[in-house]
C-alpha cells in the first residue's frame, strides 16, 4: 500500500510564495557588508569623530520627518550616555558599548513602515522581570517622550 503525501510547501495557497529578502533588507544587508569592509579598513586607527560623521552625514539623508526625530534621538543619546559610541549599523545611526550595539535608529522610509523605531539590542541593560520591551514606535517627539528615551538610554548603557 502506497502511502501519498505532500509536502507543506505543495499545501499552501497558489499565489503564497517566499521570495527571499526584501529589496530593503537586501539593500541593509549590503550596507552592513560596506560597514565591515570600511572598518576592517580602517582598523585600529578608526577614530571615534570619524564614525560619528558618517552617523550623521546618513541623517542627513533621511527624509524630513526621520532627520528630525534621529537628530534629536542623536543629542538625546549623546547628552545621556556619552561613554556609547555613535557608529552605523545596517546602514542605520546606532549607538555602541564595547563595540556592540546598545540602540539604534530607524527611520521609517528604510523599511517603508509607517513609522520611525527607536530599538535596544541584548548589550541593553534594560531587563526588567521576565518582560521588557526592546523597540519603541515613533511619529513625533514631546518634552515627555524625550525625558523618557534619555532615562532608557542611560539604563542601557549600563
Amino acid at each position: 500500500m502506497k502511502s501519498t503525501q505532500t509536502s507543506a510547501k505543495a499545501t499552501g495557497a497558489a499565489d503564497e510564495k517566499y521570495d527571499g529578502f526584501t529589496e530593503e533588507e537586501r539593500a541593509a544587508m549590503k550596507e552592513r557588508a560596506r560597514e565591515l569592509k570600511a572598518s576592517t579598513r580602517r582598523g585600529a586607527r578608526a577614530a571615534k569623530p570619524d564614525a560619528e560623521s558618517e552617523v550623521l552625514a546618513k541623517i542627513a539623508e533621511m527624509e524630513e520627518e526621520d532627520r528630525a526625530l534621529a537628530e534629536r534621538i542623536h543629542e538625546i543619546v549623546k547628552a545621556s550616555a556619552p561613554a556609547l559610541s555613535p557608529k552605523l549599523w545596517y546602514g542605520m545611526p546606532a549607538y555602541a558599548r564595547d563595540g556592540k550595539v546598545v540602540c539604534f535608529f530607524q527611520s521609517a522610509q528604510k523599511f517603508k513602515a509607517r513609522y520611525a523605531t527607536l530599538g535596544f539590542n541584548d548589550p541593553a541593560n534594560l531587563d526588567e522581570g521576565a518582560m521588557w520591551p526592546t523597540a519603541f514606535a515613533l511619529t513625533r517627539l514631546t518634552a515627555a517622550d524625550e525625558e523618557r528615551i534619555a532615562a532608557l538610554v542611560k539604563k542601557a548603557a549600563g
